[in-house]
């Protein structure tokens, strides 16, 4: 199945009450699989197109707010048409799933892959300071798997996720296997997990109010402490990775999504030419895996950032490391993706430069 295809199934299958979207490339399938599936005539899930990107994360709120599971996909301009919600979200601790399918930009850029949303992901992606919770798949199963777990998240921490994929992710064709159907909460069922926050009807109880605004700025500051605290705690617990022939390595390639593939086959090709070389793949972006990384960094000579953007992870990399190694940087633009061998040659330049520098250019 395609990756899109399989976030929608995901949804349905995981108990999902609610999807509100709007198609834009390369995320469309997401939308038109759920209307084929007609998942209201089967679990009573609404699914509905809305007039807009901004319409429709404002339905995920309106839902949100009163426990439901809901979620909506885009791609980044659409994304970027979120923003002051998506901080509403946060800002008003409401669970609920966005799931970002990038494209090239800036602007409108291309509706080929890109991995330049990585700053609008893991910085916010709105104003003011909060963070989203950002799951990085790899493959058409971890699209699968990732929205049962960000839902997960999002309702232990009571707080907005999201899954990053790149369009390659979004649009390859790869065995899946699904999860089997987990049946739509019953109301009373639904209100237990949700606690005592959620706008359920105002039965022998003060009223809830969900908003994110408080004029009082004394008040205002403790409630910003309650969210970093909040994520401080994610930091701590809630951190995944993935790390490939690191044991023995003496330089790494750090990369997520698409790019982890690309450089999974380019460790291949170094290890044969007897570099020792090891793939270390973020799986969450917020929490990033600095701790892990870090540790890492005694044993190495260098780390190459493999992304397709004109480097953005690389800012987390270097903050983990600090100035204790060389960290480069490989990307490529536009929607192009680079190959293999282009990992390989960049990761040679690290080796003979052993300097600190930031991209590789050597492709036409």
């Amino acid at each position: 199945m395609k990756g899109n295809e399989v976030i929608a199934e995901a949804a349905v299958r995981c108990g999902c009450d609610a999807y509100f979207g709007y198609p834009i490339t390369p995320q469309s399938e997401v939308m038109e699989t759920l209307m084929a599936l007609r998942p209201w005539e089967t679990t009573g899930m609404v699914v509905l197109q809305a007039e807009s990107e901004v319409a429709s994360i404002n339905m995920v709120y309106g839902a949100a707010s009163t426990g439901k599971r809901a979620m909506t996909s885009s791609s980044s301009p659409g994304i970027s048409l979120m923003a002051e919600t998506l901080s509403y979200l946060a800002g008003a601790e409401l669970p609920c799933l966005v799931v970002n399918v990038s494209r090239g930009g800036p602007g409108l850029g291309t509706i080929q892959p890109s991995q330049a949303d990585y700053f609008m992901a893991t910085k916010g992606g709105g104003h003011g300071d909060f963070h989203l919770i950002v799951l990085a798949p790899s493959s058409v199963q971890e699209m699968h798997d990732f929205v049962s777990l960000a839902f997960d998240l999002a309702f232990k921490y009571r707080n907005p996720a999201m899954i990053l994929a790149d369009g390659v992710i979004g649009q390859m064709m790869e065995k899946v296997e699904l999860r089997d159907q987990r049946p739509r909460r019953a109301r009373e069922e639904a209100l237990k997990d949700v606690g005592s926050w959620a706008t359920t009807g105002k039965a022998g109880r003060a009223r809830n109010i969900v908003t994110s605004l408080d004029l009082d700025p004394a008040r205002h500051e403790k409630f910003n402490q309650k969210l970093q605290a909040k994520y401080a705690e994610i930091r701590e617990k809630e951190v995944r990775y993935e790390e490939l022939l690191c044991g023995d390595a003496e330089y790494l390639i750090a990369a997520y999504g698409i790019s982890a593939r690309i450089g999974q086959k380019a460790v291949e090709l170094l290890r044969a030419e007897g570099v020792k070389v090891g793939l270390f793949r973020p799986i969450t972006l917020f929490p990033f895996p600095a701790k892990q990384l870090a540790a890492r960094a005694g044993q190495l000579k260098g780390i190459l950032c493999v992304e397709l953007s004109a480097g953005q992870m690389i800012e987390d990399v270097l903050l983990a490391v600090g100035n204790t190694l060389p960290v480069a940087h490989f990307g490529r633009n536009g929607g192009i993706i680079h190959s293999p061998n282009e990992v390989v040659e960049a990761m040679r330049e690290l080796r003979v430069k052993n300097g600190l520098y930031y991209t590789w250019t050597g492709f036409a």
